[in-house]
């Protein structure tokens, strides 16, 4: 076990020297940036959307049941969506569709001997494939996030309007949300963003043998970056806790 995490070590000390020492070819941040922000929206929305109805839904139907007073269920809504549940549901899903995604690519470029073709060229392999994934995925998981909270609040509401009779002006209402919350949802964020690339990338750059090795190795990136994304989130939220 000390050899992997001596090698991830390593990984994150060399993507920090390069993030300050080398330059990096044009646009690459930027097409990382799309390709990990902008064609994730999709499924951002879908699965956030529905899973905050279900929620909604769920809490509703048993305050109706107990205590039929629905004031204070879109403040606690709003103030779990912001700490808990957008940054870490939207993390898992970064870590499996963008995760796999950097495990495939770079596996296939090591398997094919691309990486090495990369050293021969003088150009740094952690600079070229892992730095702009890093960057990109750091600033787009905080935006999808953010994102996120809207489309669950937006879908919150209209099931709460629709399902409970529950006024929207009542349900936006930001009463229960801390600086704690916001810090605790924007460093999640920022956190899973950093480690999904990483972890993904560790993942790629070990591959071995041919296409086997590339799928096992897609497996292992999603396997560990979503454990990883459950071990940052009590982490920071004990930090979080402790601090505020």
């Amino acid at each position: 076990a000390t050899a992997p995490a001596r090698a991830f070590l390593a990984l994150i000390r060399d993507t920090l020297y390069q993030i300050g020492a080398a330059r990096r070819e044009k646009g690459a941040i930027a097409r990382q940036m799309y390709a990990i922000g902008v064609q994730s929206l999709l499924f951002i929305t879908v699965t956030i959307g529905f899973l905050g109805m279900i929620l909604v839904y769920q809490v509703a139907t048993q305050v109706e049941k107990i205590l039929p007073d629905f004031s204070m269920i879109g403040a606690a809504f709003l103030q779990i969506m912001i700490k808990e549940f957008a940054p870490t549901i939207a993390g898992m899903m970064i870590a499996t569709r963008v995760g796999s995604g950097i495990a495939a690519e770079i596996g296939s470029m090591v398997v094919t001997e691309q990486v090495d073709a990369l050293r021969m060229c003088n150009a740094d392999p952690v600079n070229y494939l892992i730095v702009p994934r890093f960057l990109a995925a750091g600033v787009m998981m905080v935006c999808l996030t953010i994102y996120a909270t809207l489309i669950g609040e937006i879908t919150g509401m209209l099931t709460g309007m629709v399902g409970f009779g529950i006024h929207p002006l009542t349900f936006l209402s930001v009463q229960l949300v801390k600086t704690g919350d916001l810090v605790s949802g924007v460093l999640k964020a920022f956190a899973y963003g950093c480690a999904i690339p990483l972890i993904a990338g560790q993942a790629g750059l070990e591959a071995t043998g041919g296409s086997e090795g590339v799928g096992w190795a897609t497996t292992r990136a999603v396997v560990n970056a979503s454990f990883a994304v459950v071990l940052l989130d009590f982490v920071i939220s004990g930090l979080i806790f402790a601090i505020f």
